[in-house]
């Protein structure tokens, strides 16, 4: 019997171990390791740091899932992997294993700039639940006393999305309070250009952004670095310095510690078409943990975003990848890797496809409209529902 452990408990590890159950059965032992005991939702952080959801309505208690499928879980954070012996630290036992998969996302790089963050800085952010719940604490605190906001991304940041998000939300929630007129917003990005998103532009990413944040009277500014933070101020490095009240800001992503030994300068994983990592031909990652380089050099560094339609199609690639050389089967060919995301704007949404996900493209769509925003919806309480269910080989 096969030994597969699988480090991570969200879009990439609990698909890759659905699926991993679902083509192998008994033909492996299959363990989930997570300092999450929980399936959170991510797409919906934004929502959450508003108040527009709670807690309970975006996560799903992950033992019961996994209990039920056969899939053993180790609440543990992974401290080190051991290629050479094939093993898994974690803070309390060694975990041996025949095959690895790594969906343990990124770390958040807050210490690359000076004062970032919401634990060691002056800035809020998003990318996690905690986080997430602490922008809301900050958000009731601003609207007791409001002033210049500032929200944006760092330079080496790599997911864009939730920060555009955010900026529109908070748009639409001022202007349903009636005193956006009241609060200068600025939005400051690594990109090149509004709408670049890490991923050189969207078919009419540029113009459409552009024309948003024109009519809802935000200012933007672009190739921003950031040099410092100080108590109601950044300082960019061109000289520039924005007061703020509240500020939400992406930092930059690395590997996690834990992995960083096996993967490339960031820490991340360098893998082969089928996710397999390029030395240790027993280890595969899939999700933010993956290494891919930018499309293009920018002025100011960027990274490629990888969302978790991303991460749930290379997941499934993991599996199918595994299982083939388990059951001494050719794997099938994978398809190169594209995007779907659906980016809420507040009273709208986008819908957004790039296939492949970097250029040049077979495909590339870019559309606004209220019923994405609906659309949305819907999807956080269909994937919810999904994972409840352990139905990875759903849509």
């Amino acid at each position: 019997m096969a030994r597969i452990v699988i480090l991570g408990g969200s879009f990439g590890g609990l698909t890759s171990a659905f699926e991993l159950k679902r083509l192998l059965g008994k033909r492996a032992e299959i363990t989930v390791v997570s300092d999450e005991d929980k399936f959170i939702f991510i797409p919906s952080l934004p929502w959450l740091s508003f108040g527009w959801r709670k807690k309970e309505d975006i996560t799903i208690p992950i033992r019961p899932i996994l209990e039920r499928k056969g899939i053993n879980f180790v609440h543990e954070p992974a401290t080190d992997i051991k290629p050479d012996t094939l093993k898994v630290l974690t803070t309390k036992k060694e975990i041996s294993y025949d095959y690895l998969v790594i969906a343990t996302g990124s770390h958040l790089a807050f210490e690359e700039v000076s004062g970032l963050g919401p634990e060691k800085g002056y800035t809020d952010c998003i990318f996690t639940l905690s986080q997430a719940e602490k922008t809301y604490i900050s958000w009731q605190r601003f609207l007791e006393d409001p002033g210049p906001v500032v929200i944006g991304a760092v330079q080496g940041a790599s997911c864009f999305g939730p920060a555009y998000e955010y900026v529109f939300e908070m748009d639409a929630e001022l202007r349903r309070r009636r005193f956006r007129h009241k609060i200068p917003i600025t939005f400051i990005t690594s990109e090149p250009y509004i709408g670049h998103f890490g991923i050189g532009g969207l078919s009419n990413s540029r113009r459409l952004m552009e024309d948003e944040f024109a009519k809802r009277d935000i200012k933007f500014m672009v190739n921003q670095a950031v040099e410092e933070i100080i108590p109601g101020e950044i300082r960019l490095k061109d000289g520039t310095k924005l007061p703020f009240k509240l500020s939400v800001l992406a930092p930059a992503m690395k590997g996690v510690p834990s992995v960083a030994g096996i993967g490339n300068p960031r820490g991340f994983i360098p893998v082969d078409k089928y996710y397999r990592h390029q030395k240790h031909k027993n280890i595969f990652s899939a999700g933010v943990a993956v290494a891919i380089a930018p499309p293009e050099p920018t002025p100011v560094p960027t990274g490629v975003p990888k969302t978790g339609y991303m991460t749930v199609r290379m997941a499934k690639t993991v599996a199918y990848s595994i299982s083939s050389e388990i059951k001494n089967e050719k794997p099938p060919e994978p398809e190169d890797i594209s995007a779907i995301c659906l980016m809420d704007m507040g009273n709208t949404a986008a819908y957004m496809k790039a296939s492949p996900v970097l250029p040049p493209r077979q495909e590339a769509v870019l559309k606004a409209g209220i019923h994405y925003r609906w659309l949305k919806a819907a999807f956080e309480r269909y994937y919810l529902w999904k994972i409840r269910h352990g139905l990875s080989n759903w849509p």
